[in-house]
């Protein structure tokens, strides 16, 4: 098994010149999907080997033989959510998104082409030479748990988004997305207990918000009565600060983007106004940070779990708390 390492920037493409524009290299905070399944403690191993056997059917029992790798700089603007590993001579990439996106095999594309390029610098393999290189075989699964009602299961095609339609399947990605709310997917959330927990959680904060409850109220509220029913085995007790900093952090961030689409991001790009698309972008993700980190303040979460929520540096939110 090899740990596949990758480093990325967050970009844009403009209209005019089809640059790449350098905008951040600021990390952005976890989602909590990542935080249960994709990091390298003893129970994050466990959950994630789970829910690959409840996928492939398979039945697994060295936690160890997933070698992990979260991309640390995602290649779109969004919380950095993406695991990737090695196992059986595929690499496989799971993403979690809360919202509908039709780019989800781009960006997968765009994934893997980081991730093969980093695998043949590794097992130094040189593409340029004759001899035929054998690569892992590739596995792009979304897990997604918007409000948009879509299928259980289905598939995205990149030929989709082709300008000209190409029916030979000559080239092709594909995503395969996983509807994991409440309702669908049962069977698989039967077989995962990890994934049960989860989509649960993030079901009880729905439900708060849509009692009427404000933010803060419907999370801390989630985040107790999970730690009452002992969902994920204490993680929420565990990690409880950590956990309403990345929920409040997520939900924001899912209204910034429908805000971005709804309100700036079409109307811009149909007027052909590109360049302040991404500036106005820019200052909105940066001002939305700040507003987190003030909320996070006066619920008293540690400044050190704030800025790693968030994104903002440690010295810029103890000057918020001042």
């Amino acid at each position: 098994m090899t740990i596949l390492n990758s480093t990325e920037y967050y970009i844009y493409m403009t209209n005019e010149n089809r640059n790449f524009l350098s905008l951040s290299h600021r990390e952005y905070k976890d989602r909590l999907f990542k935080a249960i399944f994709g990091r390298n403690t003893d129970e994050s191993k466990r959950w994630r080997l789970e829910l690959y056997n409840a996928l492939n059917d398979s039945h697994y029992t060295d936690a160890d033989a997933l070698k992990v790798n979260t991309i640390e700089n995602v290649i779109y603007i969004t919380m950095h959510n993406d695991i990737s590993f090695l196992i059986d001579d595929h690499v496989v990439l799971w993403e979690q998104q809360s919202s509908y996106n039709k780019n989800m095999p781009l960006r997968g594309f765009l994934y893997f082409s980081q991730l093969y390029q980093e695998y043949l610098t590794e097992n130094k393999k040189d593409p340029c030479r004759n001899g035929e290189i054998k690569i892992p075989t590739p596995k792009f699964i979304v897990f997604y748990n918007g409000l948009k009602h879509l299928p259980d299961e289905f598939t995205m095609k990149l030929s989709d988004s082709f300008m000209q339609e190409d029916k030979t399947e000559a080239y092709e990605w594909t995503a395969y997305i996983k509807n994991i709310n409440k309702n669908p997917n049962q069977v698989l959330q039967k077989k995962c207990k990890p994934l049960y927990h989860y989509c649960k959680f993030v079901d009880m904060v729905r439900n708060n918000l849509k009692n009427g409850m404000g933010d803060h109220e419907a999370i801390n509220k989630a985040v107790d009565d999970a730690i009452k029913a002992n969902l994920l085995d204490g993680f929420f007790r565990r990690q409880k600060a950590e956990v309403i900093g990345m929920i409040l952090t997520e939900f924001n961030q899912e209204i910034y983007e429908e805000n971005v689409r709804e309100d700036g991001y079409l109307e811009g790009y149909d007027d052909g106004r590109n360049t302040g698309i991404i500036e106005g972008i820019a200052r909105g993700e940066s001002k939305k940070a700040a507003e987190d980190a003030k909320n996070l303040l006066k619920e008293n979460i540690p400044p050190e779990i704030i800025s790693r929520c968030t994104g903002i540096p440690l010295a810029q939110v103890m000057e918020l708390a001042t």
